[in-house]
């Protein structure tokens, strides 16, 4: 996948005059927002699951090389295979042989964002493996050639007119004629194109929701099950996961997933949660011949022990997105990368550096909605803030950036001055104001002037209102 972070602010404007997807991005707000609120306010223990998902995950992180290791145990127990990644080319690498071993010509893959991060699409085409993706939103985007918007509806930035014109245009051995103007038309038809796929396919390739260390179980959940066809169909499955989906025990995961499904899409559980732990054994009626699980890093050791290692407690619910505001104006392709919103403005500097993705963390307006609503208390503005403090450290962002803060810190290390500067800008800047006390442009913030107008500041300042108050109480 083409990373194109550092074009963020040409990405958003693109999409702020996409007429088609800020009409599909009105999903995002009507699609998930009320659903969330009614599932929370309907648990009332709701609040002491977060606590102790948040207690888990930590824990787990903690004691990850021993968690991981005592996974790997149980895994090869079971008649599994583990194979360890360090970077994305690794990981590919592990795959390709051994879809080479089983002499595959189709894989069908299970929503997956990891295998997006490492670009496996592209990667297994290239070498003659054709990967069919099949979870509906990311059959749809396969399509289209385009990458998720959403980490759990990659497809929400298309209209159902548009899918109706992919499928009309793909899969041109059915009846020309067929009715596809309702929703149920589309879904049975990929339902019977798809149906096909998976019982061509040689291996199934799936992502992990959860690692079990105490059994050696991978767990996804999915509501369509295709997560559990591409399990048990194909005589290979591969499952890819990334370090931090550990956890200790089956019953830590249960508590999890009383989490997750209520913060993403406000159900009280997924419909399908699958648990798969090693491959098919004598005297089972399906299940596939060999099972593997591909542990990728790819940069997430490096963020342990730092200010960024609560990301890694993130259990990839999205609704953090679902509630951010600049999200709900540009969508996630935007972003430039795998993982979009305010997870995406945290993870993605992690994984592929700030250099290329500083944008990100200052596309925020710390409104803090992100942080209040997931599941594992992740407190994302303040990363965001660390990330944009690791920026202008590295003095990446504009020399013009730099030279306002370092003017205003002059200032800000010089209370009295700061405050004398200030007693006499206020009413300056009030008088300048006029009726209106408003700025359609002001030097120094065309930035903000340039889209909207600048409030003039009235009455007098903090420090002032401050000072009469306490006059006030004296009295």
């Amino acid at each position: 996948m083409q990373i194109t972070s550092p074009a963020f602010k040409q990405n958003a404007k693109g999409a702020l005059a996409d007429v088609q997807l800020q009409q599909a991005l009105g999903n995002v707000r009507s699609g998930f927002i009320d659903k969330r609120l009614k599932a929370v306010e309907a648990l009332p223990e709701f609040e002491a699951l977060r606590d102790s998902a948040r207690a888990i995950k930590d824990h787990a992180l903690a004691n990850l090389d021993l968690y991981l290791e005592a996974y790997e145990k149980k895994v090869v127990a079971s008649g599994g295979h583990v194979h360890w990644a360090e970077s994305a080319e690794d990981a590919r690498n592990i795959i390709l042989d051994i879809c080479r071993k089983a002499n595959a010509k189709t894989v069908t893959k299970g929503k997956s964002m990891i295998t997006e991060e490492i670009a496996l699409n592209d990667f297994l085409e290239e070498k003659g493996i054709r990967p069919v993706e099949t979870d509906l939103g990311e059959y749809i985007i396969q399509l289209r050639h385009e990458h998720p918007s959403h980490i759990i509806a990659p497809a929400v930035h298309v209209t159902q007119s548009q899918v109706e014109a992919d499928f009309r245009r793909v899969h041109t051995h059915l009846d020309a004629a067929r009715d596809l103007r309702e929703p149920e038309a589309l879904l049975n038809e990929a339902r019977k194109v798809l149906r096909e796929e998976y019982f061509a396919a040689d291996v199934g390739i799936t992502g992990a929701n959860f690692l079990i260390a105490e059994t050696g179980t991978s767990i996804i959940v999915t509501n369509e099950g295709n997560g559990d066809l591409t399990q048990i169909l194909p005589k290979m499955h591969i499952a890819v996961a990334s370090i931090e989906k550990i956890v200790p025990t089956l019953e830590d995961a249960s508590q999890i997933l009383r989490v997750l499904a209520r913060s993403a899409t406000g159900q009280d559980m997924s419909v399908y949660t699958t648990m798969s732990t090693g491959p098919r054994r004598e005297g089972d009626v399906d299940g596939p011949g060999e099972y593997h699980v591909v542990l990728l890093d790819n940069g997430r050791s490096s963020m342990l022990g730092t200010e960024f290692q609560e990301m890694l407690r993130c259990i990839r619910c999205g609704a953090c997105m679902n509630h951010c505001p600049v999200y709900h104006a540009v969508g996630g392709h935007a972003y430039g990368w795998v993982y979009p919103g305010p997870m995406g403005a945290v993870l993605t500097p992690s994984l592929i550096g700030v250099d290329k993705a500083g944008h990100l963390p200052n596309a925020s307006t710390f409104c803090g909605r992100c942080e209040s609503v997931c599941p594992m208390k992740i407190p994302l503005p303040k990363m965001m803030r660390h990330w944009r403090e690791r920026e202008f450290e590295r003095g990446l962002n504009p020399a013009a950036a730099r030279s306002g803060l370092k003017f205003w810190a002059f200032f800000a290390r010089r209370p009295a001055l700061y405050q004398a500067m200030t007693a006499i800008g206020m009413p300056l800047l009030s008088l300048l104001g006029g009726k209106s006390h408003r700025f359609g442009w002001l030097p120094l913030a065309g930035g903000w002037t340039r889209h909207r107008e600048l409030p003039a500041p009235q009455g007098k300042t903090f420090m002032q209102q401050v000072r009469s108050a306490r006059s006030a109480g004296a009295r």
